[in-house]
């Protein structure tokens, strides 16, 4: 619905009227913790009493702390001007740099009124979408209850008070320097801040203009080499040699296996221009490379006395994801290792397989110290274009969800018949 502009969600209610009468409408606060320098984005119901000691208090942090964020910090984060905030621009936030919170009467309604990213209009969306676009976001909602907070300050302030022994002046700023060289939240307050403060603050990942990729600084970079030691080492005793092969796959040889393009479609990104020049033929940036290695295979392998082909190569691919990107957990480039191997019979391409899952676990196990359960994938998980994949999976414990740590693929005869790769044997 077009209006005029209106800055204010009480200036909206007195001067528009919505035609659906059961909308609830929200009001948006960008603020910021002075001390902490940490910027929040609050979505209220229109009559929620938002007192800022309150909120200090819930995120505890110093009670005059809490106060109303810059606007040229609006524009640059959230990509909107003054007047104009909502629950719409926590989308522009791809860095994760401003944590959100959400009323508990606001989040229980229905039909809920936002602009959409311009005080000129007004919206309403379902919870159900309002949900949505919190989880496209990729950020975990702080829920608040400011009737109950008020009503604990109501009940606190009816007890008499403990005497506290007065700190000096300067062990308090002391103090509070520390503080804030350190992390300020804990795991279990708000794991998606701790775990974002602890990657930027131990100097593991920088972030980088391009959504979804970041730079590997030194600490975390030197833990990668020591993975790949860890793994070189393991595969050189089960016989694998170390290759390169190009980053860039044909369209002809990515579209040749349906099931396995299917899997990877909406993630591939493709080069289609050479300068300001349109290619005659796109060609894509490897998100996994068995259409680049197998026909390769297909020309070194002509008896029996070829096999097995054992390689590996160090390198990077691209998966131009849609989810959430999160460093260290999906990015839309990443460092991995992928092997690629040809057998004469299953039985020793499987024996290999496992082998190659037990040198992942013990990366997880005797060089992390962070335990995995193995085991074998459902089919509906199974890597396209394989017979069986194996995995190591992690859980954490935060959220209870699963990561796939790693996995071990049983390919069969799939990518061998559609690139005829075909060997004689003694007979």
């Amino acid at each position: 619905m077009k209006h005029l502009h209106v800055p204010t969600v009480e200036k909206m209610l007195e001067e528009v009227k919505f035609p659906d009468k059961n909308v609830t409408f929200a009001k948006n606060l960008f603020l910021k913790d002075k001390k902490k320098k940490i910027l929040y984005l609050l979505i209220a119901k229109h009559d929620t009493n938002t007192d800022f000691k309150l909120l200090a208090k819930f995120l505890k942090t110093g009670g005059s702390n809490i106060r109303g964020a810059d606007a040229d910090k609006l524009e640059e984060i959230l990509k909107v001007k003054g007047g104009s905030v909502n629950l719409f621009s926590i989308l522009n936030d791809s860095e994760k740099k401003v944590t959100l919170l959400m009323d508990q009467t606001l989040y229980e309604q229905e039909l809920i009124g936002f602009h959409p990213m311009q005080n000129d209009a007004t919206t309403a969306i379902s919870k159900a979408d309002m949900e949505k676009i919190i989880s496209l976001s990729a950020h975990e909602p702080l829920i608040i209850d400011f009737t109950k907070l008020a009503t604990e300050q109501k009940d606190n302030k009816a007890k008499p008070e403990k005497k506290q022994k007065v700190q000096k002046k300067e062990k308090k700023e002391k103090d509070e320097d520390l503080h804030e060289l350190g992390i300020t939240v804990t795991r279990d307050e708000d794991f998606s801040q701790w775990y974002s403060q602890t990657i930027t603050k131990s100097e593991m990942i920088e972030y980088y203009d391009v959504s979804g990729c970041y730079i590997l600084r030194p600490w975390s970079y030197g833990i990668w080499e020591r993975v790949q030691r860890f793994l070189d080492d393991k595969f050189k005793l089960s016989g694998v040699e170390n290759a390169y092969f190009p980053m860039f796959v044909t369209e002809k040889a990515l579209t040749k296996e349906e099931d396995h393009l299917e899997g990877f479609a909406p993630e591939v990104a493709w080069v289609t221009k050479s300068g300001k020049t349109d290619m005659k033929e796109p060609i894509a940036i490897r998100p996994t490379s068995e259409t680049i290695m197998y026909p390769a295979f297909a020309k070194w392998v002509q008896s029996h006395r070829d096999l097995p082909i054992l390689l590996n190569q160090w390198t990077n691919i691209v998966r131009w994801e849609f989810k959430h990107p999160t460093p260290f957990i999906r990015t839309r480039e990443f460092l991995w290792q992928e092997g690629h191997t040809a057998h004469a019979s299953k039985e020793e391409a499987t024996t290999l397989v496992h082998e190659i899952l037990g040198y992942y676990e013990g990366v997880y196990q005797e060089m992390y110290a962070v335990p995995v359960i193995k085991g074998i994938k459902s089919k509906g998980e199974t890597f396209a274009g394989a017979d069986f994949t194996t995995t190591v999976e992690l859980f954490v414990p935060s959220n209870g969800r699963g990561i796939q740590g790693a996995t071990s693929h049983y390919l069969g005869q799939n990518f061998s018949k559609m690139f005829d790769l075909w060997f004689e044997n003694e007979q």
